[in-house]
């Protein structure tokens, strides 16, 4: 599997409403790489993940993990939403959310056993939050909360992690942190793919970026996708408007 894609994308059309959102998107992420979503807003980079994921419908288009489908290697595959999407008023602690990331791999109607629970402790032990492991969630800084989603995903232990915009309103220290996990995670060999907003900071932090508005304009090595005429081109596009009746 570590071979394979991670993701390929196809003909992937994506509308809410009579605006597309993603148009004709083809796409194939290299394995063991940090791979960088950069688009203005509205480019429809959470919409690809969530599309991909099943979470949204699409109007067109296949997507493949590893080459099969996403029902076949579900376990695989570990999902960091955005923040501001969740509901950090639910009454659970730290330990409980990174346990989440356990299930997956957990057969109809049993529970979390021990060796689940210390993945789920060590993957807190490596976003630097065991201290906070009894605290509710609720009660946490953002950057906090933001690596205890952190934690769940590597919990999980899969071979693909999507991340939709991990940097976004964090402190330094999590910055830092965060970081240092993606490279943690290409030193095993993992995949992750992140909708990232900041330009000056992408090629460092990742090793290639799709840079995206409605459709890709450009994939490849980051310093090379995000040169400044490119980005200016991809930037002042205009929306697509076209007849879904053309899609295919």
């Amino acid at each position: 599997m570590s071979t394979a894609a991670p993701l390929t994308v196809r003909d992937l059309t994506v509308a809410y409403g009579d605006r597309p959102a993603l148009w004709d998107v083809d796409l194939e992420i290299a394995p063991g790489r940090l791979t960088a979503i950069i688009g203005p807003n509205g480019a429809g980079k959470s919409t690809l993940l969530k599309a991909a994921l099943e979470l949204i419908p699409r109007v067109a288009g296949t997507v493949a993990f590893f080459g099969r489908p996403f029902t076949e290697v579900r376990s695989e595959i570990a999902y960091v939403p955005q923040r501001a999407a969740v509901d950090w008023d639910f009454p659970t602690n730290v330990l409980d959310v990174a346990l989440m990331g356990t299930y997956p791999r957990l057969s109809w109607f049993r529970r979390p056993g021990p060796e689940a629970r210390q993945r789920a402790t060590d993957a807190l032990a490596r976003v630097g939050l065991s201290e906070l492991k009894d605290r509710p969630i609720g009660a946490l800084s953002g950057g906090q909360q933001q690596r205890v989603f952190l934690a769940r995903a590597l919990a999980q232990d899969a071979q693909l992690y999507l991340m939709d915009e991990p940097f976004a309103g964090v402190d330094q220290p999590t910055e830092r942190t965060i970081v240092e996990v993606l490279r943690e995670l290409r030193r095993e060999g993992k995949s992750v793919i992140a909708v990232h907003h900041d330009l000056q900071t992408a090629p460092d932090y990742f090793d290639d970026a799709v840079l995206l508005n409605v459709q890709v304009f450009a994939h490849g090595p980051a310093a090379e996708v995000l040169a400044e005429d490119q980005v200016r081109h991809a930037y002042a596009a205009r929306p697509v408007r076209l007849s879904f009746g053309q899609a295919h």
